[in-house]
């Protein structure tokens, strides 16, 4: 009695005596006593090369199956891109992997996870595939990136999008925003030259132009709140509340210098700066009030007193233009007489003639008089 076994031509055989093995076979149909220890396992070529409980050194000592195989080693810093017939087919980790070479050609990419950044030699396409053995950074075009590899700086990276292995090198990517950015300072309490406590609301604007000196600066916006603060503190504890009332305006151009005197060590250019409020104490202010209000009216009794002095000497001089001419002294006689006219309803005269020659008569009885 025989067992007969069909290997068929996308097929190999192996065959194992007791257990251990003997050869591989080619396609074809073998027979064997049934009673013999011979058995076969069939492998698909078609398929990744491996037999369930054995190591695969077993077999790579038969040169006629090695021949027919391709044999890939991948060490525990790397990860192995495997193509078949150039598309795509795995990633393969750490191991020795075996392939059969018969029906289709086997290509691989070997990459070195300690250098992490992945390279170009990798198609962009298959990055979606790898998912879980990759990590993306993105530097958005107003940003600046710095690249660090187990915190050890390596670059600056330009707007774009990154993709490194996973692997045992640690990877971060810090973002710098090099958009123009403001900084408020409100209600900062300061004390002027004359013991007045006031507070201020002031604001700067700045933009990083140095990404590897700003983060450099730990807690970057809080040492330069504090820049903003100290040199406010300097202007304004030098100068009394009146003057600093008085000079307001430049306190801005004062800040903005000085700020600029520290842009290297920050790396940033500070662009503007101005005070937006200045707050006085509530008695301070009342008192303000009242001196503003005294002004005031000071100004408007000046103002008063110059209108009536102005009028009485524009009297003056019209008294002595009509003492001078006569013409002009009747002619404003004619002039009352027609605002008296307009301001009463009914002009009753007795005597004869008409109106105009009452009127005239009474005008030459008071030039005659005078």
């Amino acid at each position: 009695m025989f067992k007969k076994v069909m290997i068929k031509d996308d097929e190999r055989g192996l065959l194992f005596k007791k257990g251990s093995y003997i050869k591989h076979l080619q396609p074809g149909v073998y027979r064997h006593s049934s009673f013999s220890d011979d058995t076969v396992i069939l492998q698909n070529v078609g398929k990744r090369f491996g037999v369930p409980n054995k190591e695969l050194n077993l077999f790579l000592q038969d040169e006629k199956l090695v021949h027919e195989l391709v044999v890939v080693d991948v060490k525990d810093y790397e990860y192995v891109l495997h193509f078949e017939d150039g598309k795509f087919a795995s990633m393969l980790t750490a191991g020795q992997y075996a392939f059969w070479n018969v029906m289709k050609k086997h290509t691989f990419i070997h990459v070195d996870i300690r250098s992490p950044e992945v390279s170009a030699e990798v198609e962009r396409s298959l990055l979606g595939k790898l998912q879980g053995y990759i990590q993306t950074f993105e530097v958005s075009s107003h940003e600046s990136g710095i690249l660090f590899y187990n915190n050890v700086f390596q670059r600056e990276l330009r707007p774009g999008r990154y993709f490194f292995w996973k692997g045992p090198t640690s990877v971060q990517v810090k973002t710098i925003d090099l958009r123009q950015q403001q900084l408020d300072m409100t209600g900062q309490e300061m004390m002027t030259e004359d013991k007045v406590t006031l507070r201020l609301n002031f604001v700067c604007q700045y933009k990083v132009v140095d990404p590897l000196k700003s983060i450099g600066i730990k807690s970057f916006e809080d040492q330069v709140y504090i820049l903003l603060q100290l040199i406010l503190r300097e202007y304004v504890g030098t100068l009394k509340l009146d003057d600093l009332l008085r000079m307001k305006q430049e306190i801005a151009v004062f800040v903005l210098s000085r700020l600029n005197e520290q842009k290297e060590h920050y790396g940033v250019q500070f662009i503007s700066s101005g005070l937006k409020d200045i707050i006085l104490p509530g008695d301070i202010k009342e008192i303000m009030n009242t001196v503003l209000l005294a002004e005031k009216k000071a100004q408007a009794n000046l103002i008063t007193r110059r209108e009536e002095t102005a009028s009485t000497r524009s009297l003056l001089n019209t008294a002595k233009l009509m003492d001078e001419n006569g013409t002009l002294y009747r002619l404003k006689e004619l002039e009352f007489l027609e605002k008296i006219c307009e301001k009463i309803g009914t002009i009753s005269l007795t005597g004869g003639g008409n109106l105009l020659e009452q009127l005239n008569s009474l005008l030459s009885v008071k030039a005659g008089e005078k």
